[in-house]
């Protein structure tokens, strides 16, 4: 631990880190067992990607059996089953007609390539000026560089990259009270700008860091309806 608080850079953290770091010595369930013997729960699933608990005996054996058979092939131009499988399944979850998937390996990456996606739709159709999104404020989307862009920009780390994060269209923040009002900024920010707005971004159902804020179905269903 002496060497990591003083070598190791860990994320949302200064150097020297301030904040105590705690040194994991296995986990089971949904419990940490730290150096010590102190056993404590993980309210946050590592950021949301252990929602199946550790060490999950089902997940251990896929992990291990892939790894007896092929541990990594790169996807340009090769292909291989587990892959296949997967997309099978999301497309089995997924709406009539969204039935092409690209892999990524994190949610930024993931959003960085869905920005890209639109960019290059309209380029392709010869629409070069469409080069901005439009997003409700207190959304996060990452932290590279394109999706800190779509973040909310008072929470968002705007302020540390004035000048050189793209400048996109922010609309009212959606609540349960205020679902009209939102839609309603909505629709003139597009009436005003959608000759140079690419598409919108928003996380389905909830604005996770933005405060546990569940959208409404009407406001999705009012999205839905002026995109």
């Amino acid at each position: 631990v002496n060497f990591d608080d003083q070598h190791i850079w860990h994320p949302y953290a200064k150097i020297p880190n301030a904040v105590p770091t705690y040194l994991v010595e296995s986990a089971d369930n949904v419990y940490l067992n730290l150096e010590g013997g102190k056993r404590v729960i993980d309210g946050m699933s590592s950021w949301w990607s252990m929602i199946h608990g550790y060490n999950n005996p089902a997940l251990n054996q896929a992990i291990k059996a892939q790894i007896d058979q092929v541990s990594h092939v790169m996807f340009g131009g090769l292909t291989h089953q587990p892959a296949i499988d997967l997309c099978q399944l999301l497309i089995q979850i997924t709406p009539p007609g969204l039935d092409k998937v690209f892999l990524a390996d994190s949610g930024s990456v993931s959003v960085e390539i869905s920005l890209k996606m639109a960019l290059q739709y309209w380029y392709n159709k010869g629409r070069i000026d469409k080069t901005h999104f439009v997003t409700p404020r207190g959304g996060y989307h990452g932290d590279t560089f394109g999706a800190m862009s779509v973040c909310d920009p008072e929470n968002g780390m705007h302020h540390l990259f004035q000048g050189v994060l793209p400048k996109h269209y922010f609309v009212t923040k959606p609540n349960p009270e205020n679902t009209s009002k939102a839609l309603a900024d909505l629709n003139k920010v597009l009436k005003e700008s959608h000759n140079k707005i690419a598409a919108m971004i928003l996380e389905p159902i909830v604005q996770g860091a933005g405060g546990m804020n569940i959208y409404e179905p009407e406001y999705l269903a009012g999205v839905r309806s002026l995109c």
